[in-house]
């Protein structure tokens, strides 16, 4: 990332997007520049099952007119497919206020190197052709539908704030009404994502402490403060030291902690939890006091209610019992 999205989007992201080349064209209900209603969409999908490098700068282009969520995906990973199902069935009930596309990262890797991230699978947004981090596994329908409508009220304060026809064919077994209006953005969680916008990561924690400040219950501020935590944490690290650093220190927590912080940020949650844990298992003292403290804030990033999560303690609690 490298800018909060300005009020208007750049020169070469402005006008019609041409999506002939991502469908079989059907002639699109209504006329004017704001796009036809959802009550007027044709059938179809605004998910693109297989989208590819070619395709990755037209999805940017696009995303001055809709935010654009792009996939990640790793083929065969369970948390990759459980995150393409959520995201897209949340992406077609909005009926073309969103787009989404699913990136083969194992396929095409060097897609990982042009968006900054380090593994699959993710979800991110791009809104006016910048890049905002969400998630790296699926959430609670009340985590993604705060998301969503953060997501859109991000890109309406910056001009982005259209719809577009389907882009691909209906989805097999999708369907449903179109979503219900996004609940208004509390303000300190609409900073807090232009922080991230802008890469700001100590302002955006600072703007999560401040919504905890005003309600120490606010779930979604508490996830939402270890996760820019951890982006913080993580920003300037060089994988392959801090993994070497690991494997020659294995009773060293700070060195143990740092490879865990990389594994959830790539994806590999169960891996980040087994080797905390078994730290835990293995040691006494501060430094496990540390470790556990730190997994528990892991569990946070990753959402009290994922599965993942929920193995993971009933580990923790035979390893301290």
């Amino acid at each position: 990332m490298t800018s909060q999205p300005s009020s208007a989007a750049p020169s070469h992201l402005r006008g019609a997007v041409d999506l002939s080349s991502l469908r079989s064209p059907r002639p699109a209900a209504g006329t004017g520049t704001a796009g036809p209603s959802p009550d007027a969409m044709p059938e179809g999908s605004w998910v693109i099952p297989q989208a590819d490098q070619q395709m990755f700068q037209q999805l940017v282009q696009l995303s001055a007119q809709v935010p654009v969520l792009l996939h990640l995906h790793v083929p065969g990973d369970q948390t990759s497919e459980a995150l393409y199902t959520q995201f897209a069935d949340a992406v077609d009930a909005q009926a073309g206020r969103l787009v989404m596309a699913r990136l083969d990262v194992v396929a095409d890797p060097g897609l990982l190197q042009a968006i900054g991230l380090p593994a699959g699978p993710a979800v991110l947004a791009v809104v006016a052709g910048q890049p905002v981090p969400l998630v790296n596994q699926a959430v609670p329908e009340e985590t993604l539908a705060q998301l969503l409508g953060e997501i859109l009220e991000v890109a309406r304060q910056n001009g982005v704030s259209g719809t577009v026809p389907p882009v691909a064919d209906a989805r097999p077994g999708a369907g449903g009404e179109p979503a219900p209006a996004a609940p208004p953005v509390p303000p300190l969680h609409r900073a807090a994502h232009e922080a991230l916008a802008a890469d700001d990561m100590p302002a955006a924690v600072a703007a999560w402490e401040r919504a905890l400040a005003e309600n120490p219950a606010d779930a979604v501020a508490l996830q939402g403060r270890s996760a820019a935590q951890l982006l913080l944490r993580t920003q300037d690290a060089d994988a392959a030291a801090v993994r070497a650093g690991a494997a020659e220190r294995p009773d060293d927590a700070a060195a143990q902690i740092a490879v865990a912080d990389l594994d959830v940020l790539g994806g590999h949650v169960e891996d980040a939890f087994a080797r905390l844990v078994r730290f835990i298992a293995g040691h006494h003292g501060e430094a496990r006091e540390d470790v556990r403290s730190h997994l528990v804030d892991l569990y946070t990033v990753v959402g009290v209610d994922d599965p993942r999560v929920q193995a993971s303690r009933r580990r923790l609690a035979a390893a301290l019992y």
